[in-house]
C-alpha cells in the first residue's frame, strides 16, 4: 500500500505545529523554476512551504484586519477541510458522497427559511450563485434582460453576458442604493437584481421593488447572513424574491469557496437547470459538475455555534462598524460617504491632499480603498470579529496628526 495515501499522524501533527510558528519574517516565494525531477518528500515539503504559505498570507484574524469582505475562519472549519481533503467526496454522484449530499441538503433546509425560500444548493461563490439564479430566471420566466444598479457586483453583468441577456445598469442614489425612479416602466421581460450589501459601500437596494419584474433576484452575498441576526429587519422583503444568493465565505465565516443559491420554487428552478447523462444516477443540477463537500464545514459551524452564535458575531461586527462610523462623523477633519447599512464604513479626509499620506500611515490590511463617482474613499469592512476598533481609531488619529 502506498503510505502517501494513509494517515500519517506525525506529519499531520507537524502541519498543525507549523501553524503556530511565527513566519512573519518570510519574504518572497522560494520554489524551483521548473518541476523537480525527484521529490523531496512530504515532511520536507511541509517545512519548505510553511514560510511561504503561512508566513506570506494575509492574516485575516489579526486585530488590524478590517479592510475586506474576507473573514477569519473558525478552527472547526479547518478540521472539516482536512477531513474533506482526505475523503475527496464528489457530490455529482450519490454513490461517492452519500452522507455529504445529505449534509448539503440539511444545511439548505436550515438556512433557506430565513430568506423565505424553500430550497436550493451550494456553489463555490456568489458569482456562480448569481449566474445560476439568472439562468433559472431565463428558463422559468422567459426574461430577456437583466437590470441591476451601478453598485451591483460585476458578476451580475458577467452572468448576463454569459447567458446572452441584455444588461441595464441603473444609477444609485446618495446612499449607494438603487435609484428606483430610474427603473424602466415595463419590467415584464426583466430579471431585476437587488443588491443586499454593495461591495464598495454595503448599501442595500429597496426591497419594495421585489415583485415588479418577471423575476426578482437578490444578491445578498455580503449581508444575507444578517437574516440570522438582530438586524434581520434590514432585509425585510427579501422573502418575496424568486431567488437569493448568499456567500457563506463572507459573514458565515466559511473557507473559500462556499455559497448558496436559494429559490422560492426550487423544484421548478432546479428542473430548469438540470441535465442528465448516461453515467449519472441522478440529474446534475446547476452550473457545476463535480463539486466537493463544502457543506460539511458550514454544517459543523452552524451545529457548533447555533443561530445565536452566528448572530452574536455578526452583531459584534456591526457594533465595530458603528463605533468607527461615530468616530468619523465626529471628527471635523473627516467625512463619511453615507450612513453605513451593513457593516461597511466609507470615509475620507475632507482635504483630498491628505488621502495618500493617511493611507501610508495605516496598517496593512486595516483599510482598503474604493472609487465612487470618480472620487477616492477609504473603506473599512466589519468582517473580522477579532478586530480591535480602538487600535484602528487610534491609528487613524495618529495618521491625521502626522499629516
Amino acid at each position: 500500500m502506498d503510505k502517501e495515501f494513509s494517515v500519517d499522524s506525525d506529519g499531520l501533527h507537524q502541519a498543525v505545529d507549523l501553524m503556530s510558528r511565527d513566519f512573519s519574517y518570510a519574504e518572497g516565494l522560494h520554489l524551483p523554476i521548473e518541476l523537480p525531477q525527484l521529490g523531496i518528500g512530504s515532511t520536507a515539503a511541509l517545512n519548505s512551504l510553511a514560510p511561504n504559505i503561512l508566513g506570506g498570507a494575509a492574516r485575516l484574524g489579526e486585530a488590524t484586519s478590517f479592510a475586506h469582505m474576507d473573514p477569519p475562519t473558525p478552527w472547526i472549519t479547518w478540521a472539516m477541510t482536512l477531513w474533506n481533503a482526505s475523503l475527496n467526496q464528489n457530490l455529482l454522484h450519490p454513490a461517492t458522497a452519500p452522507v455529504a449530499r445529505q449534509m448539503e441538503q440539511r444545511v439548505i433546509a436550515w438556512l433557506a427559511p430565513f430568506f423565505g425560500m424553500d430550497g436550493g444548493h451550494m456553489t463555490p461563490g456568489s458569482t456562480v450563485a448569481n449566474l445560476t439564479a439568472l439562468w433559472s430566471a431565463r428558463e422559468c420566466a422567459g426574461v430577456t434582460q437583466v437590470i441591476a444598479s451601478d453598485g451591483a457586483h460585476l458578476s451580475i453583468a458577467k452572468a448576463a453576458h454569459i447567458l446572452g441577456l441584455k444588461y441595464l445598469s441603473v444609477p444609485i442614489d446618495a446612499s449607494g442604493s438603487m435609484d428606483a425612479a430610474q427603473l424602466p416602466t415595463d419590467l415584464s421581460k426583466s430579471a431585476l437584481v437587488l443588491t443586499a450589501g454593495a461591495t464598495s459601500t454595503g448599501a442595500i437596494d429597496p426591497f419594495d421593488l421585489v415583485g415588479r419584474a418577471a423575476w426578482t433576484h437578490v444578491d445578498a452575498a455580503w449581508s444575507g447572513p444578517m437574516r440570522l441576526s438582530g438586524y434581520a429587519n434590514l432585509l425585510t422583503g427579501i422573502e418575496l424574491a424568486d431567488s437569493v444568493a448568499v456567500s457563506a465565505h463572507k459573514w458565515l465565516f466559511q473557507p473559500k469557496e462556499s455559497a448558496l443559491v436559494l429559490f422560492k420554487d426550487t423544484g421548478k428552478a432546479h428542473a430548469a437547470v438540470s441535465f442528465g447523462g448516461a453515467y449519472l444516477a441522478t440529474p446534475n443540477v446547476g452550473v457545476l459538475g463535480s463539486h466537493g463537500a463544502t457543506a460539511t464545514a458550514l454544517l459543523a459551524t452552524l451545529l457548533a455555534w447555533g443561530r445565536e452564535g452566528v448572530a452574536q458575531r455578526i452583531e459584534h461586527c456591526m457594533d465595530l462598524a458603528r463605533r468607527l462610523r461615530d468616530f468619523v462623523a465626529n471628527d471635523e477633519r473627516l467625512e463619511i460617504y453615507a450612513e453605513p447599512q451593513s457593516g461597511i464604513v466609507v470615509w475620507r479626509p475632507k482635504d483630498d491632499r491628505l488621502f495618500d499620506q493617511v493611507l501610508q500611515q495605516l496598517p496593512v490590511g486595516s483599510t482598503s480603498t474604493t472609487s465612487i463617482a470618480g472620487g477616492r474613499w477609504f473603506r473599512n469592512v466589519a468582517a473580522n470579529p477579532s478586530a480591535d476598533i480602538d487600535l484602528l481609531i487610534a491609528t487613524i488619529q495618529k495618521a491625521l496628526a502626522v499629516c
